[in-house]
């Protein structure tokens, strides 16, 4: 008779390099293909790489602890190069790097997970985030249906240090159809435009391999939001 053994994946992220900030840091003060194309080793060295096996350990671990996370870790990570067409800002790369995991799998799925990798900034968020306008009115209209419900998950997002932002992108006044959370204590909340809980990472946080598990805790913690969101969705 054998005994059966449950044995941990292998885990691929190490820990996110100094390099790799100092590459970004770098690449900030010096913003431009001449620069930037002698060193793409170096970049997928340094910060693409450790993106990805980061993206990978956090899909096996999320699968070992239930939590609904799915995607492919390499088309998970964003781009370098931004999308200069309507911007006044033409430099040709991101001083940062992002990745998103869902539960669909999609990059930009209602309800994501966000990693950004920057020095000085870098941060783990989950939300909505430009919901399409249909579902931004369900949204709104469901936090006015369900203000306690609604007032509960912002507490418990306090609670758990990984509050709501305030949306900069926020409508100035109560949206059409809203009026009726005048005055009351959801009434910021129904001027958002996107529903991101988000809270900092310092850089020794980022350079441990303790980081998927940290990150995960903080995307369990966000779950609040996440499930009241999904609702709407699913709805």
């Amino acid at each position: 008779m054998s005994t059966a053994t449950t044995q941990r994946a292998p885990m691929n992220f190490t820990g996110f390099p100094v390099e790799g900030l100092r590459f970004l840091r770098e690449l900030a003060a010096n913003n431009d293909p001449a620069w930037f194309k002698p060193r793409r080793d170096a970049y997928e060295s340094h910060v693409r790489g450790p993106m990805i096996a980061l993206a990978a350990d956090l899909l096996t671990l999320a699968a070992a602890r239930n939590l609904p996370l799915t995607g492919d870790p390499a088309k998970a990570v964003f781009r370098i190069h931004r999308d200069v067409r309507f911007s006044k800002d033409k430099h040709p790369y991101k001083t940062h790097c992002g990745a998103s995991l869902s539960r669909t799998g999609a990059k930009l799925a209602p309800g994501l997970f966000y990693i950004h990798i920057e020095p000085g900034g870098c941060f783990a968020a989950a939300g909505f985030w430009h919901p399409e306008p249909p579902l931004l009115d369900r949204l709104r209209q469901r936090i006015l249906a369900e203000p306690g419900q609604f007032l509960e998950v912002v507490h418990r997002l306090d609670h758990a240090n990984m509050p709501i932002d305030p949306d900069k992108e926020g409508a100035k006044r109560l949206p059409r159809g809203c009026e009726a959370g005048r005055g009351m204590a959801i009434e910021p909340f129904l001027k958002h435009r996107n529903f991101i809980a988000r809270r900092a990472l310092s850089h020794a946080e980022i350079g441990t391999t303790a980081l998927p598990e940290l990150l995960l805790d903080r995307f369990a913690a966000a779950r609040p939001l996440l499930d009241f969101g999904w609702a709407v969705v699913d709805g």
